[in-house]
């Protein structure tokens, strides 16, 4: 299994993020989201979770499972799984991914001062989330 932890690293919004600043995601009518159960996880634990610990947490908090299961999330990263890149906070609602040089991460709102001060700080590996749609041929 290939990690999805990043260390040391900034993951800016998208390119095509339709956000201008950064959004609180809202649960859907049919429960938490993964984006709203991402942002809860980590405005709540700033630099507390590694992308592994908040991706894991996610998924059972979904189906129901145990989260402290060892077993659930060997199984769990038995296959590839998407990297905070993928995340719908990065994407659509506007927060960037801070990596600390330990892997853990944090929530940084677009818009703010620290959100350009990390965008700048050439300590860091700079990179973006996907983009949502793919660009038109040329």
């Amino acid at each position: 299994m290939k990690s999805t932890n990043y260390t040391s690293t900034y993951i800016a919004v998208a390119e095509d993020c339709p956000a201008i600043n950064a959004q609180i995601p809202q649960a859907a009518s049919k429960g938490p989201t993964i984006a709203s159960l991402q942002h809860e996880l980590l405005s709540g634990r700033p630099y507390e979770l590694t992308s592994e610990d908040l991706i894991f947490r996610v998924h059972p908090l979904r189906k129901g499972l145990d989260p402290d299961d060892g077993e659930a999330r060997a199984a769990f990263f038995s296959t590839s799984q998407a990297c905070l890149r993928s995340s719908p906070l990065a994407k659509r609602y506007g927060w960037a991914l801070h990596h600390d040089a330990d892997g853990r991460v944090a929530l940084v709102g677009l818009g703010s001062e620290l959100y350009d001060e990390l965008s700048r700080d050439a300590s860091l590996t700079q990179t973006r989330a996907l983009r949502s749609r793919r660009r038109a041929a040329s």
